[in-house]
C-alpha cells in the first residue's frame, strides 16, 4: 500500500485534514463578507451619485448575471450562481431604496414565486386582489413595480394581461420563466381520504389527467387561486389542494404527492411592468402591440419588414379589439432591442404600414 493511501486511513491525518478545510472555509466566508460590505457600500454610492434617476436597472443586472453564469467555473451549478448573485444584487439595491414589487396574491402563488425569482428578497412585496389592480397600483405610483401572468405553455395567453397592456400606459421591463410544478397538499391522511380537491381551474387543468388516474371520484372545487385553495385544505379535513411549495409552507400543509402536473416542462411566462422599460443588455426581446388595415394581405405585409430585416418574431397573439365585432389586435414579440439597427428600422417600416401601433417595451429576455 502506498504511503498516501495508509495517511488517508489514519482516523489523526483525517482529523488534521478536516480541522484545516474548516479553517480554510472560515478564511474563505470572512472574505467573503469582507467583500459584500465592500459591495454593498458600492451600491450605496451609486445610489447618491443616481440622485432622484431610477435605481433599479433591468438591463444592468441582466448583464451581470450572464457575464457570471458564463464565467463559472464549478463546482456549483449555474442556477445556483443565479440564486446567489440574484440574492446579493437585491441585498445591495435595497441599500439604495427598498423597491415596492406588487404580484397577483395572495401570499403563496406562483406569481409571488415569479416575483421572488425576478427581485430577490429585499424588496416589499405587495400582494394584490387582481391583474388589474397590479397595473393601476404600478400607474398610480404607489408601486415601483408589477409582475404579472402572461403565458403558459399549457394553457396559453392570459387574456386579461394582454387587454392591460393595450390599454395602460406602462412598459414591460422585464420577464420571468416559472417552472410549475404542481402538488398536492392537505391534513389527510392519505389520498384515499380526500374528498375535495381546491384549486384554480387553469391548475386543475394542468393536473387534470393525474386527477383521473389518483383522485377519480374527489370532487373538483376551482377557486380564485391556489394559495386560496391552500387555505381551504387547511381547514377542511376531507380536502386536498393543488398548489406550489410556498403555499404548502404558508399555510402548513403537508405535501402529500410531488409534481403531479401532467406537462413535465410545464411552464408560466410572467412580465415586469413599471413607469419605463429597460436599455439593452445584449439580449433582449421587444414587445408590440399593433392592427393591420382590413384588406386582403394586409397581415403578410405588415410582418415583411421584420424578415426583410432579420428580426426573428417569437410570439404573434391575436386578441379580440374592444372598439369592433370581428376586429382583432396583435401581440407581437421579437428577439433584439428597439434600439438596435435592425429592429429599429424594421418597427420604423412597421408602423408605416399598420393602423395602430403601440410600442410595450424592451427588456432583457429571461434567464432561465
Amino acid at each position: 500500500m502506498e504511503a498516501s493511501e495508509k495517511a488517508t486511513e489514519d482516523p489523526a491525518w483525517r482529523e488534521r485534514e478536516l480541522i484545516a478545510v474548516r479553517q480554510r472555509i472560515d478564511a474563505i466566508d470572512a472574505e467573503i463578507l469582507r467583500l459584500l460590505s465592500e459591495r454593498g457600500e458600492c451600491a450605496r454610492r451609486i445610489g447618491a451619485l443616481k440622485g432622484e434617476g431610477v435605481i433599479y436597472r433591468p438591463e444592468r443586472e441582466a448583464d451581470v448575471l450572464r457575464r457570471l453564469i458564463a464565467a463559472n467555473p464549478g463546482p456549483l451549478p449555474n442556477e445556483a450562481v443565479r440564486v446567489i448573485f440574484r440574492e446579493v444584487m437585491s441585498a445591495c439595491l435595497a441599500l439604495e431604496q427598498p423597491l415596492q414589487v406588487g404580484f397577483l396574491g395572495p401570499w403563496g402563488t406562483f406569481s409571488e414565486m415569479a416575483a421572488r425569482k425576478h427581485f430577490g428578497s429585499a424588496p416589499h412585496f405587495h400582494p394584490m386582489t387582481t391583474i388589474d389592480e397590479v397595473f393601476r397600483e404600478v400607474e398610480a405610483g404607489n408601486l415601483d413595480y408589477g409582475v404579472v401572468p402572461i403565458e403558459n405553455s399549457a394553457e396559453g395567453a392570459v387574456g386579461v394581461t394582454h387587454d392591460l397592456l393595450l390599454l395602460h400606459p406602462l412598459k414591460i421591463c422585464g420577464e420571468a420563466l416559472l417552472r410549475v410544478h404542481q402538488h398536492l397538499m392537505g391534513q389527510v391522511p392519505s389520498l384515499r381520504a380526500v374528498k375535495r380537491v381546491y384549486s384554480h381551474a387553469q391548475s386543475l387543468a394542468q393536473c387534470h389527467e393525474w386527477l383521473n388516474l389518483h383522485l377519480p371520484d374527489a370532487a373538483r372545487i376551482p377557486v380564485g387561486s391556489n394559495a386560496e385553495a391552500a387555505r381551504m385544505a387547511a381547514e377542511d379535513p376531507d380536502g386536498a389542494a393543488i398548489a406550489g411549495a410556498a403555499a404548502a409552507e404558508r399555510y402548513g400543509l403537508p405535501i402529500l404527492a410531488h409534481n403531479i402536473e401532467d406537462d413535465p416542462n410545464n411552464t408560466t411566462r410572467f412580465l415586469v411592468i413599471a413607469k419605463h422599460d429597460a436599455g439593452p443588455s445584449g439580449k433582449d426581446k421587444t414587445s408590440l402591440v399593433c392592427s393591420a388595415p382590413n384588406r386582403p394581405g394586409a397581415m403578410h405585409r405588415l410582418l415583411e419588414p421584420l424578415a426583410k430585416h432579420g428580426v426573428s418574431m417569437t410570439k404573434l397573439q391575436s386578441r379580440p379589439a374592444k372598439g369592433g365585432l370581428w376586429e382583432y389586435v396583435f401581440f407581437i414579440d421579437i428577439e433584439g432591442h428597439q434600439s438596435d439597427p435592425e429592429v429599429a428600422q424594421a418597427l420604423a417600416e412597421l408602423e408605416e404600414r399598420a393602423a395602430f401601433v403601440k410600442r410595450l417595451g424592451s427588456y432583457p429576455a429571461a434567464i432561465a
